[in-house]
C-alpha cells in the first residue's frame, strides 16, 4: 500500500483518525474497526496508550505502526501540512486486508 491508497482509504470514509475518535471506536463492541494504524513518530505515551486500549477491549485487533509520519499522514488524508494524524482506525475489512498484503507500509512490529 502506498500513500495515495491511504489517501483512497480517508476520501471513501473508512477511516476515524485522532486519538479521540479511534478510542471510541475501539472501545465500541459493536464498532466495524478491522484494524490500527500508527506513524512512525507517534509519542511512546500515545502508542502505549493505544496498546492499553486495544488489549483491554479489543484484543484481537491489529496494529501497524507504518512507514509515515503524522505530517505525511495529514498531508494524505487531504487535510493539509498543518494537520498531523498519529493515529487512524480504519473501518473496512477489505481496506485492511490490502493494507496487510503490501509489507511496505510497515516501520516494523510495534514494541508494546
Amino acid at each position: 500500500m502506498n500513500l495515495a491508497t491511504l489517501g483512497l482509504i480517508f476520501k471513501s470514509g473508512n477511516m476515524v483518525y485522532g486519538f479521540d475518535s479511534v478510542k471510541a471506536e475501539i472501545q465500541d463492541p459493536d464498532s466495524p474497526i478491522a484494524g490500527i494504524l500508527l506513524s512512525c513518530d507517534l509519542s511512546p505515551k500515545t502508542k502505549k496508550e493505544i496498546f492499553f486500549l486495544r488489549n483491554s477491549s479489543r484484543p484481537e485487533l491489529e496494529i501497524v505502526e507504518t512507514l509515515w509520519d503524522m505530517e505525511q499522514i495529514g498531508k494524505t488524508a487531504g487535510k493539509g501540512a498543518e494537520k498531523r494524524i498519529g493515529v487512524a482506525a480504519v473501518m473496512d475489512r477489505g481496506f485492511w486486508k490490502s493494507i496487510n498484503k503490501d509489507n511496505s507500509v510497515r516501520g516494523g512490529t510495534p514494541s508494546l
